[in-house]
C-alpha cells in the first residue's frame, strides 16, 4: 500500500482506498477456528476427608502464601481465623462470593479453585499445643547445597491456592489476606505456574523450566500406593487423614544450563529429555536398569545421576511432587530469575522426604551444578472437613 499521511487518511478518497485494500485482505484470511469450550465452570469439591489441592489434578496457577501470627495471637484467635478462612474457601471454591466480598463479581467462575491450609511449627507454640506438633514438623536439617534466604523460609500458617485462571487466583489470595489480617502478617508469597488447560493431553507429566519432565514416578491418586505414601494413618490422632508438606524454592541457573549439550544434560538427569525415558529404556515410565553398564563397563546411569539418587527404595516411601515453575523475570544483568517451587507431600517427612534429600546432597547429584535451594518451609496439613466443620478443628476445636 502506498504511504498515506494522517491528513490524507481523513479524506474520503483515502478512506475508500484503504477500505478497498482491507476488503481485499479480508477475503484472503483463513476462516477462524471454533473457540474451545469454556472450562472455567468446573468445581473441585471442598468438603471431604482430605483437603483439596493435594490429590487434585494440578491446576495451571498456584500461589503459596506464608503467614506469621501476630504477637499475642492464641489458640482461640487461631480457631476463629480458621473458621473464617474455611468459610471463605468453601464459598469461593463453589464460585460464590465470600462474606463481605468487596468484588463479588470476581468470585465466578470457580475455575477449579482449591485451598489447602497448613500449620507450621510456630502455630503450635502460639496455640499452646507443642505436645501435638508432629516431630518432623520443624525446620529441615542443614544441607550442603542450601543457600537459604530468610525471606523464603518457614511460616506459621500456609495457604496454598490453586486455580486454572489467574484472575480467580488473585481474587482468592486477596480475600484470604484481607480476612487473616487481624491475626497475621504476610511472611512470603510465592507464585507458580504450569501448562494451561487444554495445551496438552490430560495426564501428561509437566515440564520444569530446564525442560525436564517433573513427577514421572509420582504415586497415582486413588490407588493404595497413594493412600500409603501421602495420607497420615497413624501418629497424632488430629492429623489422620491429613499429610505433611515440604516446600522448597529452588533457583535454576538457566544460562549455565544452556551451555551444556544434550548429552551432558541427559547424563546428569539419567533420562532422555525429549521422552523422559530412562537412559536404559524407551518410554517415560520404563523402570530404569541401574545395574546396566556400557561397552567400557561404566554405569549407563551415572552413580550421581538425579534419577538414581532420587529413587525411593519402596513404593510406600515415594513422595508426591506437586511442583510449580516460577519466573520472576530478569535480573538487572539480564539473567533469568527462575526456578521451581518444589512441593513435596508425604505421610512421614522423616521416612520419605529426608532420605531422598540426604542422597541428593551427599551423593553429589549432578543437577546440583545448575540448581540451588534458596527457600525451605515445613507444614502439617490437617485433614479435610464436612459441611458443618472447619479446617483445623481436629487440632484447635
Amino acid at each position: 500500500m502506498a504511504d498515506l499521511s494522517r491528513r490524507g487518511l481523513l479524506t474520503g478518497g483515502a478512506v475508500t482506498a484503504v477500505a478497498g485494500t482491507l476488503a481485499g485482505c479480508s477475503a484472503e484470511r483463513p476462516v477462524a477456528t471454533a473457540r474451545p469450550p469454556a472450562t472455567g465452570s468446573a468445581i473441585e469439591p471442598f468438603h471431604g476427608p482430605h483437603q483439596a489441592g493435594i490429590a487434585t489434578v494440578p491446576q495451571a496457577h498456584a500461589v503459596f502464601l506464608g503467614l506469621d501470627l501476630l504477637p499475642g495471637t492464641g489458640r482461640g484467635d487461631i480457631a476463629r481465623m480458621m473458621r473464617l478462612l474455611t468459610d471463605d474457601a468453601r464459598r469461593l471454591a463453589q464460585g460464590r462470593p465470600a462474606l463481605a466480598d468487596p468484588e463479588p463479581e470476581l468470585a465466578a467462575p470457580p475455575a477449579r479453585l482449591t485451598f489447602t491450609f497448613g500449620f507450621g511449627p510456630g502455630l503450635f507454640t502460639a496455640a499452646g499445643l507443642e505436645d501435638r506438633r508432629p516431630e518432623a514438623v520443624r525446620p529441615l536439617p542443614s544441607f550442603g547445597i542450601d543457600r537459604l534466604e530468610d525471606r523464603w523460609n518457614d511460616g506459621d500458617l500456609l495457604v496454598q491456592i490453586c486455580a486454572d485462571d489467574g484472575v480467580v487466583l488473585a481474587h482468592a489470595l486477596r480475600m484470604v489476606v484481607k480476612d487473616a489480617r487481624a491475626f497475621t502478617r504476610v511472611r512470603w508469597v510465592q507464585r507458580g505456574f504450569r501448562r494451561s488447560p487444554g495445551v496438552q493431553p490430560a495426564g501428561t507429566t509437566q515440564r520444569n523450566l530446564m525442560g525436564q519432565l517433573d513427577g514421572t514416578v509420582n504415586p497415582s491418586p486413588g490407588t493404595p500406593g497413594f493412600e500409603r505414601a501421602v495420607w497420615v494413618t497413624d501418629g497424632p490422632a488430629w492429623l489422620r487423614g491429613g499429610t505433611t508438606l515440604v516446600l522448597r524454592r529452588i533457583r535454576m541457573n538457566l544460562e549455565k544450563w544452556d551451555e551444556a549439550d544434550p548429552v551432558a544434560k541427559e547424563f546428569a538427569v539419567g533420562r532422555r529429555l525429549g521422552t523422559g525415558a530412562p537412559l536404559t529404556g524407551r518410554a517415560e515410565r520404563d523402570e530404569p536398569d541401574l545395574a546396566a553398564v556400557d561397552s567400557r563397563g561404566l554405569p549407563v546411569i551415572s552413580e550421581n545421576a538425579h534419577i538414581r539418587l532420587a529413587r525411593a527404595p519402596a513404593p510406600e516411601l515415594r513422595i508426591l511432587r506437586r511442583s510449580y515453575n516460577y519466573d520472576e523475570g530478569l535480573t538487572p544483568e539480564g539473567r533469568s530469575d527462575s526456578g521451581l517451587l518444589f512441593a513435596s507431600y508425604q505421610a512421614d517427612i522423616t521416612r520419605q522426604f529426608l532420605p531422598v534429600q540426604r542422597r541428593l546432597d551427599e551423593g553429589n547429584d549432578l543437577l546440583n551444578l545448575w540448581t540451588t535451594p534458596i527457600g525451605s518451609a515445613v507444614f502439617a496439613i490437617p485433614p479435610g472437613c464436612d459441611e458443618d466443620g472447619w479446617i483445623g478443628r481436629t487440632l484447635l476445636g
